[in-house]
């Protein structure tokens, strides 16, 4: 934003001032934003070569997480039989050499599965912070973004998109659903699924019969102000409500209701993005030490 700011002011004083300064002012300032436009072309790059790195070590987790579960149970196991084959005559020791070469491979490939875990946790923190970096303190407040194995969620309270007890969308949510808009806009080819959510208590508004009404109105107000107003395409979009069935809160709290009332824009890969990320191995290095044969 600081870079747009900068060219628009160059821009400016470049437009009044043609008639009025040297020639080589002028070449000065073109000068100056022919390198901003360098410059953010290259941070441009540098965010979407991020963000792809990001979605193909997202895609592993899920099965990352499954395997390193069965690889701990495998090393339980396999540990088990060693202790056993120990307790034995020593007729096991070629038992006992076969299953530490077992352990050790499980060792290994275990610390491949948590390497792999580790760096896409550290590329969901930094795509999060820069995702939010636009918001303003006051906004945050309102506002929580997370990037969870490749999927972005943007939760937004009801106080700050909504009239009191209505599902318009009140003139300060303007400036954040903006901000927003643009997140929507960077992950171009991402579905989009807006879920209003409400707490328990019944609402009592004319032609509002319940709070399944309720929160299809606000996710619907809330997908029409991107469409119209900020020129997201309607073709990614999906309206949807949960009512006050998907509680993240206690219900029988101040706090909790706030909490459960809140409109979440879900920003998703497509099934097949999804397909293409399946069955990457990871590349780490192991630092599990090795186990030793015991003696006999």
């Amino acid at each position: 934003m600081k870079y747009r700011i900068s060219i628009l002011a160059l821009l400016v004083v470049a437009t009044l001032g043609q008639s009025c300064v040297s020639s080589k002012k002028y070449k000065e300032l073109d000068a100056n934003y022919t390198q901003l436009q360098n410059s953010t072309r290259d941070l441009s790059v540098k965010y979407q070569t991020s963000e792809q790195s990001l979605a193909l070590a997202n895609g592993r987790v899920k099965s990352l997480e499954e395997q390193l579960t069965s690889e701990r149970n495998n090393v339980k196991a396999l540990q088990d039989a060693l202790n056993k084959c120990l307790n034995s005559s020593s007729q096991g020791n070629v038992n006992i050499s076969k299953l530490v070469d077992e352990i050790n491979s499980s060792n290994k490939y275990i610390q491949q599965l948590v390497n792999a875990k580790s760096k896409s946790d550290s590329l969901n923190m930094v795509l999060t912070n820069n995702l939010t970096r636009s918001l303003s303190q006051q906004e945050m407040q309102d506002v929580d973004v997370k990037v969870l194995k490749g999927v972005v969620y943007i939760s937004l309270s009801d106080n700050m998109l909504y009239k009191s007890g209505s599902y318009e969308i009140s003139d300060k949510a303007g400036e954040t659903l903006s901000k927003i808009a643009k997140i929507i806009k960077d992950y171009s080819n991402y579905d989009v699924l807006i879920e209003g959510n409400t707490d328990n208590v019944p609402i009592s508004q004319k032609n509002i019969r319940n709070n399944w009404d309720l929160s299809a109105l606000r996710a619907s107000s809330v997908v029409q102000a991107l469409q119209n107003n900020y020129a997201v395409d309607p073709k990614r979009l999906t309206a949807g409500g949960r009512g006050e069935y998907n509680p993240i809160a206690d219900n029988n709290t101040p706090d909790g209701k706030a909490k459960n009332r809140r409109t979440q824009i879900i920003i998703t890969p497509k099934l097949d993005q999804f397909m293409d990320l399946i069955g990457k191995a990871p590349e780490a290095q192991s630092t599990t030490p090795p186990v030793t044969p015991p003696k006999q």
